[in-house]
């Protein structure tokens, strides 16, 4: 699930992502355009109720790319992402239009 709030002046958008405790994961990380698909910029704090979540800044307008890595091997979409695109190694990645 992706939640935004822009800016005042509309240049930048903080979003947050959010995974549902289904995911049965015990750590997840975001990981997409905006930090470069670094595995540990952005670990998601697990809540009480086992979903994960995280927010980030990002700049505005842009189209990121994005996937949530779990437990350090498991590549997942957001399925409410703001759309799909395919990638390099045969999968979708998650889109976030901001």
């Amino acid at each position: 699930m992706l939640k935004k709030n822009y800016s005042k002046t509309g240049t930048s958008c903080r979003v947050t992502f959010k995974l549902p405790a289904d995911v049965d994961a015990k750590t997840a990380v975001l990981c997409g355009d905006f930090n470069d698909w670094d595995q540990s910029d952005a670990p998601m704090k697990q809540l009480k109720d086992g979903s994960f979540s995280v927010t980030v800044s990002v700049s505005a307008p842009q189209t990121y790319r994005f996937r949530y890595l779990l437990d350090g091997e498991r590549w997942e979409n957001d399925w409410e992402a703001d759309g799909y695109a395919p990638n390099e190694y045969g999968t979708d990645d998650s889109i976030l239009e901001v």
